[in-house]
């Protein structure tokens, strides 16, 4: 987000490591951990949305097809923007906050929740959905191809359950998958977090997407798509092969206990293969 929104006449930072090591400089290490409140509240009711909603489609769908797995996984990032953006508004507002002080002198948010009420009330519904469009038009192909990417992985490297090596297969499976996710959809995350960071200090610079489209690229050229990539491509690998591997090994658990007791109980129910 610091890379992504900070001003290319007067920048703060050179890339993703000089980054990282001005803001612990500068603020201390707690100052890694801005924002940390809002995806806590928010990831759990996200992966269980986006878990849940991709495997309902996709049974609904009836095949377990490279195109279904598309359409399933844009289903699912499409009906979670309604947690995503406000969740992500009030980090991106947490994470500029006291930018390079060590100790806050000026305070506007106390914490994720705090920032999400002040802007309700300053600005209604329509202040902390700043971003929804942006986000709508990120998360939805986003997740088609991560869940794609996910089912053609594993069906390649042949994860099964009895494999030995099943677990590494899948981290891998699962940080490809966060790659290609972010890779397909990144330009539109640069739109998103500028346009949640506008405003901040009371200076609004865009009307809209499209204006901040043509001003960041008018005023930056193209480069400007691709600030922050690095350190977004960093964290995607480790989070989404942990996310994805812990989701699978978990369902794999739970549906050997099911089949078990199924036996048991009379002829065992085929458990659809995908996720």
């Amino acid at each position: 987000v610091r890379l992504q929104v900070q001003s290319i006449e007067k920048p703060l930072y050179r890339g993703t490591f000089h980054c990282f090591q001005s803001i612990i400089k500068q603020e201390s290490a707690f100052g890694l951990y801005k924002g940390i409140g809002s995806p806590m509240m928010g990831l759990t009711f996200i992966n269980a949305l986006v878990f849940g909603v991709q495997g309902n489609t996709l049974r609904a769908l009836g095949k377990d097809t490279p195109l279904n797995q598309f359409l399933a996984g844009s289903a699912a990032g499409a009906i979670q923007c309604i947690i995503c953006c406000p969740m992500e508004l009030a980090k991106t507002r947490m994470q500029l906050q006291g930018t390079g002080e060590y100790k806050l002198k000026m305070k506007n948010y106390k914490n994720s929740l705090d920032c999400l009420i002040k802007i309700y009330r300053k600005e209604g519904l329509r202040g902390i959905n700043r971003g929804m469009v942006s986000t709508f038009i990120r998360e939805t192909p986003s997740f088609g191809f991560y869940f794609l990417t996910y089912d053609c992985m594993t069906r390649y490297l042949g994860c099964e359950a009895e494999d030995s090596y099943v677990i590494p297969k899948l981290l891998f499976s699962g940080g490809m998958s966060g790659i290609v996710s972010w890779l397909s959809t990144y330009p539109v995350d640069v739109i998103k977090s500028r346009l949640q960071a506008d405003g901040v200090g009371g200076v609004t610079q865009y009307n809209g997407i499209l204006d901040c489209v043509r001003k960041s690229y008018h005023e930056e050229g193209w480069r400007v798509f691709t600030r922050g990539l690095t350190s977004t491509l960093l964290r995607a690998f480790p989070v989404n092969a942990a996310t994805f591997a812990t989701v699978t090994v978990f369902l794999m658990y739970m549906r050997s206990e099911d089949n078990l007791r199924e036996c048991e109980q009379g002829p065992v129910i085929q458990q659809p293969s995908s996720l």
